[in-house]
């Protein structure tokens, strides 16, 4: 296998730092006139048509923080731009809180979600380390809105939806929007020294693992109201975007690094290896990494990673997004770096060649959103290349030290 697909090697810093900036280059249409960003199409031509919404604004401005950092050119500016998004065209000025999104004629998606907020509170967090304007202003209005509205103190877990005018809480309950949080609230700790933000993500770990253990490490995704799994939820739309039925193996290996980070950094070593109390929280995400990955990879014959399971490990969706193989390169990486384990290393090398051979587009750039299991390109779920937040951090993760949200760990240039 070539070198550039290996770990810890010269050439696959090489093959990191090349497909970053490329990356980089892709995304620079991304902003509108107000702010917003549009959903970028195969070749990056802004598909203006489409809402412009704010999880994707947000991470957008997430991105070219990051690549302010790694001084790509005119990414402050396109942060700024985003920024913009965020305090202006996408805000709620009346309500409170940000919209979905805005529609091509200037009306606005209904609802407030959890989910697009937690990446407000990334995006600024990441912008307040790269020093743009407003960025600090942006994160404490977030952070409040997040606090007043999401949060669920009593359970250490969050809303999911709310109503656009935060007077009814939808009854669904799910832990995408709760990975998401967590990512947030780590970046949150690192980017202002606040570590009560760490000691909340540490209930949503908690509350996770228990729920994981008890499935034989397929984490159940979606519950009730009163936080009761429900194993059938759109079990008549599997391959639903953000609630798909059944287990999702990306998510398992999504949650295995960022429980990973959380156990480093709350339970510090003097020695930088893994102290005693973080010891069983690594020793999870190990479980939650080994689970879904021997589920998900090459589980049809052809290699990928299958959307979705069912209970016993069974594909049901077998197409292939293009974010669960960013989170496998980023999961593998970390647990190879923190436990020295050679599986890890091997994996990763596998989704690297993966990754070269099948899902970065080398004639028109970014990468392929999905694929179908024979690695064929569609667009049922996920239509052109919407944002750069997963395959971005994708190529910095495997650089960067583990414990350390990405933001904080690229700008200090905290190797491992």
């Amino acid at each position: 296998m070539e070198r550039k697909y290996r770990i810890d090697t010269r050439e696959n810093r090489e093959f990191l730092q090349e497909t970053v900036e490329n990356l980089l280059n892709f995304g620079h249409r991304f902003p509108s006139p107000g702010g917003g960003s549009y959903w970028l199409g195969d070749d990056g031509t802004p598909w203006k048509e489409r809402p412009r919404e704010t999880w994707i604004t947000s991470r957008m401005i997430h991105v070219y923080s990051l690549g302010r950092f790694l001084e790509h050119k005119g990414a402050g500016e396109l942060a700024d731009a985003g920024l913009k998004g965020l305090e202006g065209e996408l805000h709620d000025d009346l309500n409170g809180g940000w919209y979905p999104g805005i529609r091509a004629d200037g009306t606005y998606l209904p609802d407030k979600q959890c989910y697009a907020h937690a990446f407000v509170m990334l995006a600024s967090s990441s912008a307040m380390l790269a020093d743009r304007p407003g960025a600090s202003e942006l994160f404490e209005n977030a952070a409040e809105v997040f606090l007043g509205h999401f949060w669920d103190e009593k359970n250490g877990l969050t809303y999911d939806t709310w109503n656009t005018e935060f007077t009814t809480c939808d009854p669904y309950r799910g832990l995408n929007a709760n990975m998401h949080t967590v990512e947030a609230f780590l970046a949150a700790a690192d980017a202002t020294g606040d570590e009560t933000w760490r000691k909340r993500a540490g209930r949503i770990i908690d509350r996770v693992l228990a729920w994981a253990g008890n499935n034989d490490w397929r984490i159940p995704e979606h519950y009730t109201s009163e936080w009761k799994p429900d194993l059938d939820c759109n079990r008549n739309k599997p391959d639903d975007p953000f609630k798909p039925y059944g287990a999702t193996p990306g998510h398992g290996i999504e949650w295995a690094r960022l429980i990973t980070q959380y156990a480093l950094s709350s339970f510090p070593d003097r020695n930088d290896g893994v102290s005693e109390k973080a010891r069983p929280l690594v020793s999870a995400a190990e479980q939650l990494y080994g689970r879904a990955v021997d589920d998900g990879w090459n589980a049809d014959g052809a290699p990928g990673i299958v959307y979705t399971t069912d209970w016993d490990g069974t594909p049901v969706v077998h197409d292939r997004m293009h974010w669960t193989l960013a989170e496998a390169i980023n999961t593998s990486a970390c647990l190879y770096h923190v436990t020295g384990g050679s599986r890890y290393g091997e994996d990763y090398q596998n989704f690297m060649q993966y990754l070269d051979e099948k899902v970065i587009d080398h004639e028109h750039g970014s990468w392929f959103h999905q694929l179908d299991r024979q690695n064929h390109l569609l667009t049922t779920v996920w239509p052109g290349k919407s944002d750069l937040y997963h395959a971005t951090q994708a190529m910095l993760i495997p650089l960067y030290r583990p414990d350390i949200s990405i933001a904080k760990a690229v700008r200090d240039g905290d190797f491992v």
